[in-house]
């Protein structure tokens, strides 16, 4: 059975280019991701909806709206607002009606978007009442356990939240039991241990949700990778394999974090490097 699938958009963010572009020299990134006056780029929060027969499937949620002000403005979020909520509602999606949601990994700047809008003197809850939620097992330690120097990129209200809904797959393999056949999971661990990026099978071949090993369009230069990155060799290592595989097998990458780019066709140039190519900015119930 054929899916279709939208891209959806959630709260947008700006952080500072040298931070999402690591040891590239500025001289070289601004060209791909104009700095404004703090020296901060454009970020999307880029979710991808399936629908797969009678399952909606949201992968990621985004930033969400789940910080007060000041961690708001610290963070770079851009709107107040529960973005995501509205640009599902304007596609005929509530809350309740998504089935699954997978998570890449459990950053706020991915997950937060599954937490409700901040209200003074409420605690956060689950706005996905009814679904299914899918996280790596090793993600799901990090979480739990993280380093000092990626903990405050956790929310620790979320696991406890998580679990508690008895609808929690934690997995440790390339399958999912939730999501079933027709996806398959790659494990990555260079950008944060354990980090999930779901293959979904479509008839012109495979989309990758690349989440944050491929963040948009510059970071498919293999060389490319962020200051967030735990390990950045093993994540070059992770990419560029990945990459020759999918070019392969006419796979296609789905971004989060790229502010004009939804999806892109892979191809390999003269100098048989992988490239982005046929750059699509939206996606608006294209069969797969």
């Amino acid at each position: 059975m054929s899916k279709l699938c939208w891209s959806v958009l959630g709260n947008s963010q700006k952080l500072d280019g040298g931070a999402m572009f690591g040891n590239a020299p500025k001289a070289m990134w601004q060209q791909w991701a104009p700095a404004d006056d703090h020296n901060r780029i454009d970020l999307a929060c880029r979710c991808l909806l399936v629908k797969d027969g009678d399952r909606t499937i949201l992968f990621e949620a985004g930033i969400g709206a789940f910080f007060p002000a000041a961690l708001r403005e610290r963070f770079g979020v851009q709107e107040s607002e529960h973005v995501l909520l509205d640009n599902l509602q304007a596609i005929g999606v509530s809350p309740d009606d998504v089935d699954v949601v997978v998570l890449s990994h459990l950053h706020f700047d991915h997950a937060g978007g599954v937490l409700s809008a901040h209200r003074d003197g409420q605690e956060p809850q689950l706005v996905f009442k009814n679904a299914h939620y899918v996280v790596g097992e090793v993600a799901w330690a990090r979480a739990l356990s993280p380093h000092r120097r990626d903990r405050k990129s956790f929310v620790p209200e979320l696991q406890p939240l998580l679990e508690a809904t008895g609808r929690l797959e934690r997995v440790s393999s390339d399958r999912s039991e939730v999501l079933g056949d027709g996806y398959r999971l790659h494990v990555s661990n260079g950008h944060t241990p354990g980090m999930l990026l779901c293959e979904i099978a479509g008839d012109a071949g495979p989309v990758l949700f690349c989440a944050d090993l491929i963040p948009g369009v510059p970071w498919v230069r293999s060389a490319i990778t962020m200051g967030y990155d735990r390990f950045p060799e093993q994540l070059i290592d992770e990419k560029t394999s990945l990459m020759a595989d999918l070019v392969q097998r006419s796979g296609r990458l789905f971004f989060t974090h790229d502010p004009a780019v939804a999806m892109c066709d892979l191809q390999e140039n003269d100098k048989r490097h992988v490239v982005a190519a046929e750059p699509r900015a939206e996606l608006v119930g294209v069969q797969l």
